[in-house]
Order: C-alpha cells, then structure tokens, then sequence
C-alpha cells in the first residue's frame, strides 16, 4: 500500500538546500516614478529537511522572497539556487500554500486535491489513492465528495495543504497560511504542520506576522526588517522536538521570543 510520504510516479526525487545570494527585487512603478525596493541584498541558507520561519512587519518582503525562492517572481538582481540548480520558474519539487485556500468552487475536495496531477500529467490511479490517504492524514475522510462551500475555513485549508503534499515535493513553501483563522483553530494546524513535517521531512519555508508562531514551528527563524526588506538576523530555536503547545509555557521559548522581538524593535 502506498504511504501519505511516499512519492507516485512521476514525482520529484529529494531537493538539496536552498541558497539565496544577495538578492535584491525591484518593482517598478506605474507612473514611471521611481520603483519600489522591496528586499536588497538578502543571503539566506536553508538546509534539507529544515523548517525555517521568515517573520517580520508588514512591508518586509517576507512574501515576496517567498515567491522569488518558489520561482513565482524573478529577483532584479542575485541568484536563487535549489540543490544547485538555479530557480528559473515554478517547480514540480516546491509546493506552495497561500493565505487563502483557492479552492476552486465547483469541484469536489477530492478533484481540488487532485488537479496538480492533472497539470502535471501524473499516473492517477496511485495519486488518487495517495489523495485519499492525505485527506484521512488531516482529518477530512469522509468529506471527498464535499464541495469547498460546505467546508469550514480551517477544512478548506487542510484540503490546501492535501493538494500540494499529493505530488509530495520535497520543499514546501506557506506564505501565512493560517493568516485567516481563528487562534484555536490556528492552533490545531500549526500542531498539523508540524506532525506532518515530523513524517515527511520536507523543507518548509513557513511566513508569518507571528513571533510566538514562528519560534513555535521553525528551527530557525529568518528575522526581516524593512526600508528595504533585508535580513536583520537568522536565530537557532532551542527547543527540543517533537514540540506541543506546553512548549510555549517554558523560559527557553519566552527567551527565544524576546531575542526576536528585540531584533525587530518591539521588546518591552
């Protein structure tokens, strides 16, 4: 039987590090004026099988490095690198999570979780079976056939997540994913995050406005500032893992915290 981790045919083979080399992207202006810098000379090094948060203010380009590493954008200038290969467009071996869900209305949960199959031309018959699996992986057996209206947010967002682990690529990339929800359900799927990278091992680049998300989820946490976005420091989390919510009750996660919020300018 194939497991949820197991990759069907077709699917990318394991990705090496992600290597980002003084990185600056500019957008340019409607009005001919002067662009907007939005990050500049960014160097961040994120190794197989990490989970690295990027956390910061609004306007840090938290995001937009998301997509520049996720091949969405193309930097103005410096090098995007996956496993030595430099990232020249969307890739089969990264996986992106948006805020919102995009579930697309009219088809079932199950046909949602399958249409990267369909884009990418893979063998059905096992990614259906892998679907089904993922779906029971993050508690929505059962509701397959449901349609995306009959769900509730925090549902709608586990079929997302379904449907970029059913082509399992190696390096998942989730620009505030659960943004939009309520704390305690925020809460259940950052505990469902986090038991599914502690079975598959994929890399997760994971953006968040949230401290106390970021030092909760990463092994290391890219801490960004603004006027550019740039790195301002790149801080080890020293907790033990797996990880549960009494974690956040310890000294070494309230210390790991501070440290990030006086990077930023915001500790009290």
């Amino acid at each position: 039987m194939l497991r949820a981790h197991e990759p069907i045919a077709g699917a990318p083979a394991t990705t090496g590090a992600i290597e980002v080399r003084r990185v600056t992207k500019l957008f340019a202006s409607r009005n001919g004026s002067a662009g907007v810098e939005a990050l500049r000379d960014v160097d961040v090094d994120i190794r197989p099988g990490q989970f690295v948060a990027f956390v910061g203010p609004s306007g840090c380009g938290k995001s937009t490095l998301l997509k520049l590493i996720g091949g969405l954008l193309d930097p103005t200038a410096g090098r995007i690198t996956v496993g030595g290969s430099e990232v020249a467009g969307p890739r089969r071996d990264i996986g992106v999570m948006f805020q919102a869900p995009v579930l697309f209305p009219w088809r079932t949960v199950l046909e949602n979780v399958l249409l990267p199959i369909e884009v990418f031309g893979l063998e059905r018959r096992a990614a259906t079976e892998k679907a089904r699996q993922i779906l029971n992986l993050v508690g929505l057996a059962g509701r397959e056939r449901a349609y995306p209206r009959e769900l509730s947010g925090g549902m709608q967002q586990r079929a997302a997540l379904s449907r970029v682990l059913v082509i399992d690529p190696p390096i998942i990339l989730m620009d505030e994913p659960f943004g939009a929800l309520d704390e305690f359900t925020r809460e259940r799927m950052n505990l469902e995050i986090l038991r599914i990278w502690q079975e598959g091992r994929q890399t997760i680049v994971f953006v968040t406005h949230s401290i106390a998300e970021a030092v909760f989820l990463a092994d290391r946490v890219v801490v960004m500032g603004t006027a550019p976005g740039r790195v301002l420091a790149v801080i080890d989390v020293p907790l033990p893992r797996p990880r549960s919510i009494d974690l956040m009750k310890s000294p070494e996660f309230a210390a790991t915290v501070f440290e990030v919020r006086e990077y930023l300018g915001v500790a009290r």
